[in-house]
């Protein structure tokens, strides 16, 4: 068995943690309610978010446009307490269940969740948005 299998065979099987970020030293991350399954929002994590959030249960993120780290709900009241968190097959994707606080929401928007909008052919065969 060559080196590329085994490494391979731990990365997706195995018991040790190695999160994949990306060439900007981020990896994306979904949170779902924990209460019903609710796709809430997509954000990043660089490694020091990652880190703070496993070391305090509560979600942080990476901004990209801000370029700083941010504990959800600082502003909004809307924090993410970690129920669970997971990673995918190749360790470059996690999904984190939350229990939401504040008044529930997870968008800047003020809604619930960011995916708010469906994308739809208008007739013509162009994308548009309507309310999801």
């Amino acid at each position: 068995m060559t080196a590329d299998i085994v490494a391979k065979r731990e990365l997706e099987e195995g018991a040790t943690f190695r999160p994949r970020f990306d060439r900007d030293g981020l990896i994306s991350c979904i949170a779902v309610d924990d209460r019903d399954g609710a796709v809430l929002m997509l954000a990043h994590m660089n490694a020091e978010a990652l880190a703070l959030t496993i070391r305090t249960g509560v979600a942080h993120y990476w901004s990209r446009s801000r370029r700083q780290l941010w504990r959800k709900g600082n502003t909004s009241g809307q924090t993410q307490s970690v129920v669970e968190l997971r990673t995918d097959c190749d360790q470059d994707a996690l999904l984190m269940r939350v229990r939401v606080g504040g008044d529930g929401g997870a968008c800047h928007t003020g809604r619930r969740s960011c995916f708010y909008r469906a994308v739809r052919g208008d007739g013509d065969g162009e994308p548009i948005l309507a309310p999801a």
